[in-house]
């Protein structure tokens, strides 16, 4: 295995298309940026397809080229991991509509040669995965292994064996749902709000003036930040106490460490994401309703499938709860579909899955064996 195999090739291709989007309008051409690692096999039958979440990207396994932080799954992606280069055809893309490659509404339109911003179409979550299955028949990937992914990855997965059931041998859903709920839209309405009223925002119109609005950009990543962990969590990394300093100030400066975490949070932020990307996968995500596109009834976007599916919850995970993942499995259960369901505890809140946990490891480690 060479080097570039073992750490990942961050590769983009311009595909023709037109790709046509649930809003009814046709994207030509589409644009996608990925990173692959291993070697597809002679029949093409080590295909793994990770879905990466909102603010993530392609580089899963690999250092980021913004930041130069390590990938954002090293501790499920690597040699002698669960999944692993040795045994894997590893693809993960950056989402229609982010800011690391693929389209967006940073590209530039070919009808301007200016960048979209706002006038980039509103994309759903059906239009990523149709983005992604015209990357795997680029590099000649029929059918894959496994899908697997992680909070919006996860709703990745579940829309790619709603829509392409016949592609998807197995399916690793981790920390996710099958729908946005109100109370989440409502969390993604003040990121987008706060982002609106930053005078920087221009209407989307900033790319030009090189002064993006980053602290709208900055407040809606510290209010989403609050839902990825857990009070538990919190209250053990930082309880009351006071930031560098013996008493409270009297002021509006960042008296708690709970609040230094949280602007140091939104600062690092806006280094590497776009603030009209965040509107657009806020927005697909809020449309997001597996049920909804099958008549009401989830176990109708599953009936009949032949998909394995793992589902993974996290007892601290109040974004997407517990209850959530069972939903999913109720309905899989009705489509009489094969399905392993695993809640792990955890005080991580949320973000658990991006974090150090060795029974998710060993539950998709030996999930993958069973479907290799």
């Amino acid at each position: 295995m060479t080097d570039d195999q073992r750490f990942g090739l961050n590769r983009r291709v311009r595909l023709e298309g037109p790709l046509r989007l649930d809003s009814r309008v046709d994207l030509a051409p589409v644009e996608i940026a990925y990173e692959t690692y291993g070697t597809l096999n002679a029949d093409a039958s080590n295909a793994i397809l990770i879905c990466h979440a909102l603010t993530g990207d392609q580089h899963v396994a690999s250092h980021h080229p913004v930041t130069g932080k390590e990938g954002w799954w090293t501790r499920m992606v690597g040699e002698g991991k669960p999944i692993d280069p040795a045994r894997h055809f590893i693809v993960c893309a950056n989402v229609l509509g982010s800011c690391m490659g693929s389209s967006g509404p940073a590209s530039i339109d070919p009808a301007t040669g200016l960048p979209f911003a706002m006038r980039f179409p509103v994309i759903t979550i059906r239009d990523m995965v149709r983005a992604q299955a015209m990357l795997l028949d680029h590099l000649g990937v029929g059918r894959l292994l496994a899908a697997v992914g992680g909070s919006m990855g996860g709703m990745q997965v579940l829309q790619w064996v709603a829509t392409y059931p016949e592609r998807v041998g197995s399916a690793v859903v981790i920390a996710s749902a099958a729908r946005h709920s109100a109370q989440n839209i409502a969390f993604h309405e003040v990121g987008r709000q706060a982002i609106m009223a930053d005078p920087k925002w221009r209407g989307g119109d900033y790319y030009g003036a090189g002064d993006p609005p980053s602290a709208g950009l900055s407040v809606a990543r510290m209010a989403a930040h609050i839902t990825y962990l857990s009070e538990e969590g919190l209250t053990e990394k930082f309880g009351r106490q006071l930031q560098a300093r013996d008493a409270k100030s009297f002021g509006f400066d960042a008296d708690f460490q709970v609040e230094s975490y949280l602007r140091h949070q939104g600062i690092r932020f806006v280094e590497r994401f776009d603030a009209n990307s965040y509107l657009y996968i806020t927005r697909a995500m809020d449309y997001f309703d597996i049920a909804e596109e099958h008549g009401g009834t989830l176990a109708t976007a599953f009936k009949g499938t032949a998909t394995r599916f793992c589902l993974i919850s996290f007892t601290s995970d109040w974004l997407y709860p517990t209850a959530e993942s069972r939903r999913i499995v109720h309905a899989l259960n009705a489509a009489n579909a094969h399905v392993s369901f695993v809640e792990i505890e955890s005080s991580f809140g949320h973000d658990a899955f991006l974090l150090d946990a060795p029974e998710m490891n060993r539950v998709v480690d030996g999930f993958l064996r069973a479907a290799s």
